[in-house]
């Protein structure tokens, strides 16, 4: 089984990451919590009215962990590409992923090191999938947009990045569309206390 290291826990990174493992995929998520969500409030984002965005965070880390995302709090100091997978150094150990998806704001510095192109704005350059020029390695959220840098883009990011790896793992476009009888099966009727 293909499996994603997510490298980042903001919207972006936890969006991936629930759309990966929701569909099959083993996803680790690996995240320093300094996200820009703590300092946030949203009043912008579908279905929010209002909401600080710590208590959005802890929402959405509730919803990953129901699909069974593996998080850990562990800081990502370097990744690497042999053409056959990443090597992703996570608390000074080396792990092994098919996928990687950075979603670390505008932190960009794993993105160069890995060797992705960037763009005249000196933001990672990527396509509406959401693939950097390095093969099965992607980029979301602030590291891929200039000015545009709002919650609801990064989970969109996050999405469409998840989407195109299990569009290339199932050999045709994949789409992730549920009903109904789907939440009650994936939450015993619950869906209301994620």
């Amino acid at each position: 089984m293909a499996n994603v290291i997510v490298v980042g826990g903001g919207p972006a990174g936890l969006s991936a990451a629930m759309f990966a493992q929701k569909n099959g995929l083993e996803t680790t998520v690996c995240d320093t919590d300094k996200t820009w969500m703590h300092k946030a409030h949203l009043f912008n984002y579908p279905g929010i009215g209002s909401q600080d965005g710590t208590v959005f965070l802890d929402t959405l880390r509730r919803q990953v962990d129901t699909f069974g995302v593996e998080r850990e709090e562990a800081e990502v100091t370097d990744v690497s590409s042999d053409g056959d997978g990443f090597a992703v150094t996570v608390d000074g150990e080396e792990r092994e992923a098919d996928y990687l998806v950075l979603a670390t704001g505008a932190k960009r510095d794993l993105a160069e090191s890995l060797g992705c192109e960037l763009t005249d704005e000196d933001t990672v350059d990527v396509g509406v999938t959401m693939e950097t020029s390095v093969e099965g390695a992607y980029a979301t959220g602030a590291m891929v947009r200039s000015e545009e840098w709002q919650a609801v883009i990064a989970a969109g990011d996050g999405a469409a990045a998840a989407l195109n790896i299990l569009s290339t793992e199932k050999g045709e476009n994949y789409h992730d569309f549920d009903v109904p009888a789907d939440a009650d099966e994936t939450f015993g009727g619950m869906v209301d206390d994620v």
